[in-house]
């Protein structure tokens, strides 16, 4: 393999695939990063064989060939380089790669490439084309309700589910649940429903470039796997197996009390609030007081016996009666900071059933969000 490629282009691959790299492994080649030459660019391939990532970056290829090299030696010193184009050479007896830029001039022992597990090749005429804008603001407001403990690995999934021209992400992690639907410009010929690790879908999110990029989602039959594929990326993952909770079944169809409030007063309000919240096991409680003709008022309290109290006021539009109700504050925060609209909907029937967060005005996402025990 003899390659130039320029710095900056090295150094943006690197941080795409790194990530997928398996910090711990028996097989020493799942450390490494796969540097190939393939049809006229340099592509680059890391997996923990959980999560593959591979991406295509513009080179000048004066001969083809392959080898894996040790992904954290390469990214450091990759990101250490001046912006000046890099020139890379293999010595396949040796299997070391030679790396020359300015100045620097680096050997690096790597490993035969033959011993990469082979990524997939996906048919993608059998995938679902997503807009990458529209998906990656999918994720952003599904993926951070999923679990992140590994006692019931379902719930580390989201949730994918495709029916004919509408596609739905879901995640719960048993405290709240996050749902977005969205319209595909191209209806799916056949039904999916699959469990895709957050994880992979928060990275696919990571990579996925910006603009009016589609990607394409492929399910291949069988292989327990799916793969999203954009021009110069793609992602594989292994699919979770099991059974999703039915979370259709806790989501309140009507409600008591309705409170319409400005998303960014909520959202700052609950920051502040969070500052104590956070020595009391993050509640907050929510004093919800419609004033009758007048504009209601939301109180936020928290209390911390060794930090202190606080209390902030937010005027609101309420529809029914006075309610009190607590909630994780960081929850509140975390669905606040993905809602898209100028204002939010809080939807309550009692301090202990479910409440409902949507924005106003997008029918497309809704939050169900349990309440805390008021002491």
């Amino acid at each position: 393999m003899k390659a130039s490629v320029s710095q900056q282009h090295l150094a943006h691959g690197l941080s795409m695939v790194s990530r997928a790299v398996s910090p711990r492994s028996t097989l020493p080649v799942l450390a490494n990063v796969l540097v190939a030459t393939d049809e006229g660019r340099l592509r680059l391939s890391a997996t923990n064989l959980e999560l593959g990532i591979t991406c295509w970056i513009p080179a000048q290829v004066q001969e083809e060939g392959s080898i894996t090299v040790p992904a954290r030696t390469f990214v450091d010193l990759i990101s250490a380089l001046p912006a000046d184009p890099v020139q890379m050479s293999l010595n396949a007896r040796t299997q070391t790669l030679n790396v020359r830029c300015g100045g620097s001039n680096t050997d690096i022992k790597g490993i035969d490439a033959n011993e990469f597990p082979p990524m997939p090749v996906p048919d993608l005429s059998d995938g679902i084309e997503l807009k990458v804008s529209d998906f990656r603001e999918m994720i952003q407001q599904v993926a951070f309700a999923a679990s992140a403990e590994e006692a019931r690995p379902v719930l580390q999934g989201v949730m994918v589910t495709v029916n004919g021209a509408e596609i739905s992400l879901a995640a719960t992690d048993g405290f709240r649940i996050s749902v977005r639907k969205s319209a595909l410009d191209h209806a799916s010929s056949h039904p999916i429903s699959v469990i895709i690790p957050a994880r992979a879908l928060s990275e696919l999110a990571r990579i996925a470039a910006d603009g009016d990029e589609t990607l394409v989602m492929a399910v291949p039959s069988g292989r327990g796997q799916v793969i999203f594929h954009t021009r110069d990326a793609e992602l594989v993952s292994q699919l979770i197996e099991g059974n999703f909770p039915d979370y259709k079944v806790i989501i309140p169809r009507s409600f008591k009390t309705h409170t319409i409030l400005t998303t960014a007063a909520f959202l700052k309000s609950c920051k502040q609030a969070e500052i104590i919240a956070r020595e009391s096991n993050n509640v907050v409680r929510l004093s919800i007081n419609p004033q009758g003709d007048q504009p209601g008022q939301v109180e936020i309290s928290a209390q911390s016996e060794q930090t202190g109290s606080a209390e902030v006021q937010v005027d609101a539009t309420i529809d029914g009666p006075q309610m009190a109700i607590a909630f994780n504050v960081r929850f509140l925060r975390e669905v606040l900071d993905v809602v898209k609209t100028p204002s939010v909907a809080l939807e309550c029937n009692a301090s202990n059933t479910p409440a409902l967060i949507k924005p106003v005005g997008d029918e497309n996402f809704l939050h169900v969000i349990m309440p805390m025990h008021l002491g």
